[in-house]
């Protein structure tokens, strides 16, 4: 089964007096993966940027850099895309994984992995550092001779049920050791936690960045524009790969999810980041749509192109 997304996702800075000069890094374009195909993308900037480039960056993740050197007292970024996401069936539930230990050994040591991508994901990086408290949270999921899926997803599991969801309680800049002591936080703040116990305890996992198909209450219409960008995590699994999996929602990722970027942690999938020269305060508005266009059993689909649109 194959689900066909449109998502619009809106980025719009008001600010209170002319800005300059605004250089601008965008990561915003859905990644093809195993699981998804990105049919179209557009990417619309106003005011019109006078520098425009695009390139991958260290993870692969397709980045845009934009100029504006003119005066503007706004800057909308309006991104459309269509993916097509299919099934994982299931995956991660069908393989058990090897004993924890056995996969850390052999990330320790490089041997029988493609080394040099995961090894990355091994290692503190600005967001989530690796200490002893993060292993001893860890350390009741990671048994002797546990399977690392089921170790993992334990894991993930005690973190949906120990902590509160509160987006009032944290920003991007609050440490996780806070978030760990407090028990509150959001999608992102638990995707750092969950990373930060697992290379505590000697394994690699990636913070990933998204969007989630998300299911208005009984009797409720579905807001257009009321939905969020997402955050899960990665962990490295010898017999498959990299395997995600969605501590907020106590979930394993299949179909209702879609992969934009993936990095160490959100310091490398920022979706809009940049300098501005001027602007003194500001008004900043997201306004992000998931909505699902057909569901469809068939493999093949029809190509279709993508495109940018600056200004």
């Amino acid at each position: 089964m194959r689900t066909l997304y449109r998502i619009v996702h809106q980025t719009e800075y008001r600010y209170a007096s002319a800005v300059q000069l605004s250089r601008q890094v965008l990561r915003s374009t859905p990644r093809n993966t195993p699981f998804q195909r990105r049919l179209r993308h557009f990417i619309r900037v106003e005011p019109q940027p006078s520098e425009w480039f695009e390139r991958k960056d260290f993870f692969g993740n397709a980045l845009v850099q934009f100029a504006l050197q003119s005066p503007h007292q706004s800057l909308l970024v309006e991104i459309t895309s269509h993916v097509l996401v299919r099934s994982r069936n299931r995956l991660q539930a069908k393989l058990s994984g090897a004993p924890w230990e056995q996969v850390r050994d052999g990330l320790q040591q490089g041997t029988g992995t493609p080394f040099l991508d995961p090894a990355q994901y091994l290692y503190a990086s600005p967001h989530v550092p690796t200490t002893p408290r993060f292993a001893a949270y860890a350390r009741p999921s990671f048994t002797p001779g546990r399977p690392l899926l089921e170790a993992v997803y334990h894991l993930s599991h005690r973190i949906y049920q120990d902590f509160r969801y509160d987006p009032t309680a944290t920003n991007i800049s609050t440490p996780i050791e806070t978030v760990l002591r407090k028990k509150r936080g959001v999608c992102q703040d638990f995707a750092h936690l969950l990373i930060a116990c697992l290379r505590a305890v000697g394994l690699a996992a990636r913070y990933v960045s998204g969007y989630l198909l998300t299911h208005p209450a009984p009797g409720k219409e579905h807001l257009v524009g009321a939905d969020a960008t997402h955050a899960w995590v990665s962990v490295y699994c010898p017999e498959a790969g990299w395997v995600d999996l969605d501590p907020t929602n106590d979930q394993w990722v299949d179909q209702e999810h879609i992969t934009v970027a993936w990095g160490r942690d959100f310091s490398d999938v920022s979706p809009l980041r940049g300098v501005i020269l001027g602007g003194e305060e500001h008004e900043l508005e997201v306004r992000v749509s998931v909505q699902p266009e057909l569901s469809t059993a068939v493999n093949a689909c029809p190509h279709h192109g993508e495109g940018t649109i600056a200004g």
